[in-house]
């Protein structure tokens, strides 16, 4: 099967860890070995990634060198996909015992300027502060804040995905049985002139929304969503939290999921399951359970 495989921000950092790079690979190399089991089932994978903590981290850092003259995010995103991607592609390979080559492909994705998201920024990047550190860092470089759990991050726009000029380079290496680390942190943000050239903007957009584009562009047969928890729940947070196995695309309408996290999966879920392929969410290290049925929620058309 060719499987979409969408790693959460905890394959590289989990919450209030420190984000240095041997953390992010102690993290990557646990994803990893995930990964190699499906491998070695037969598997042909493409592998997403989220960039939200690094991206907001080289802005910060690019803004303590340079405090008017910071990279903007397209390029910060093209830095992380690289960054990541290294990563990811070497703990793979090393998993794998180098029997398939592991490439990793900056993808470039095309956003609309008169997207509402413009107007409206809601994805997180970079650390988690106080509510009174937010509120001054704000402040200092003209930031959107949102409260994130018990704590604020900066948010950016988050465009909807529309297009992937890379598409044909990815299908390229496919055909000859490449695993290949793209479109990492949603893709790297582009517009297109009235010309047709591509130009980069300020944006960050959503991972899993580009990974279900990315599926149904390349006709994949599965999409899972791997995170740190282990599948959809009904009244999740409560006493009366339930596991859920299945879902239909209607049934989603009747949850409550939290907007930050699993909101924007089950939405990329319910997208590709109008493929009519296997689209499920569940956590990384049980990645071949979730796309047997046997871990995870599934969601269908119905």
């Amino acid at each position: 099967m060719l499987i979409v495989v969408a790693l959460g921000g905890n394959a590289l950092l989990k919450r209030g860890e420190a984000m240095t790079a041997e953390t992010q690979r102690a993290n990557v190399s646990t994803a990893a070995a995930a990964l190699a089991e499906l491998v070695s089932e037969g598997h042909q994978l493409v592998i997403t990634h989220g960039n939200g903590p690094q991206v907001g981290l080289l802005a910060l850092q690019g803004a303590a060198y340079r405090p008017d003259g910071a990279d903007p995010l397209d390029v910060l995103g093209a830095e992380t996909e690289g960054m990541i991607g290294y990563m990811i592609e070497q703990e793979l390979e090393n998993a794998i015992d180098h029997q398939k080559p592991v490439a990793t492909l900056l993808t470039q994705v095309v956003v609309d300027l008169a997207d509402p998201a413009f107007q409206k920024p809601t994805k997180f990047v970079g650390p988690v502060y106080d509510k009174a550190e937010a509120e001054r860092r704000a402040a200092a470089a003209n930031w959107s804040i949102a409260q994130d759990g018990d704590k604020w991050r900066r948010v950016v726009p988050s465009p909807a995905p529309l297009e992937i000029p890379d598409l044909s380079v990815l299908k390229i290496l496919l055909r000859n049985e490449v695993i290949v680390v793209c479109a990492g942190g949603g893709g790297i943000p582009v517009v297109r002139r009235p010309d047709g050239s591509l130009v980069g903007v300020e944006a960050v957009i959503d991972k899993d929304a580009a990974s279900a584009l990315l599926a149904e562009q390349i006709d994949a047969d599965a999409l899972l969503l791997l995170t740190d928890v282990d599948a959809i729940y009904r009244d999740f947070g409560t006493p009366q939290a339930r596991r859920v196995s299945a879902l239909s695309v209607a049934d989603l309408d009747g949850i409550s999921l939290p907007a930050g996290s699993m909101l924007p999966k089950a939405k990329a879920a319910a997208q590709f399951a109008g493929t009519g392929k296997i689209a499920a969410i569940g956590r990384l290290e049980d990645a071949s359970g979730i796309l047997r049925g046997s871990a995870g929620t599934r969601i269908g058309e119905r």
